[in-house]
């Protein structure tokens, strides 16, 4: 199943549209190392045992979601560099169509939903 140039172009917006949200979100809590890494910021509330520990808590927060930011920043750069080789909505896995329901709900999915199930 070939998916047709305008489906794909509307998945590049939304992919693109996505990647900028990610950006904003990972420059609110991250700071930039590399072009796809980037370091939780640690909080500063102050010296008192009470404040250290909201400072750590705040920055295990900050931690677990610039880890799960990253990994959709990377799935979303991943998806845009398969539209330009186009390779957009074929399985990494499996090398089958990927459904274009589940591209218009999830624009960056690699895998088809079959795969997807054998992973969890």
């Amino acid at each position: 199943m070939k998916l047709d140039a305008k489906f794909i172009a509307a998945r590049k917006d939304d992919l693109l549209k996505r990647k900028e949200e990610l950006l904003q979100e990972l420059n609110i809590d991250a700071v930039k190392v590399t072009e796809n890494d980037y370091d939780a910021k640690f909080p500063d509330f102050g010296d008192k045992e009470d404040e250290n520990a909201a400072e750590v808590a705040a920055f295990e927060k900050n931690l677990s979601m610039e880890k799960a930011l990253e990994v959709s920043l990377f799935n979303v750069n991943k998806s845009l560099k398969n539209i330009e080789e186009g390779n957009y909505g074929i399985c990494e896995k499996c090398s089958a169509p990927v459904n274009p329901k589940r591209l218009e709900a999830f624009p960056s999915a690699t895998t088809c939903m079959g795969c997807k199930k054998k992973s969890l």
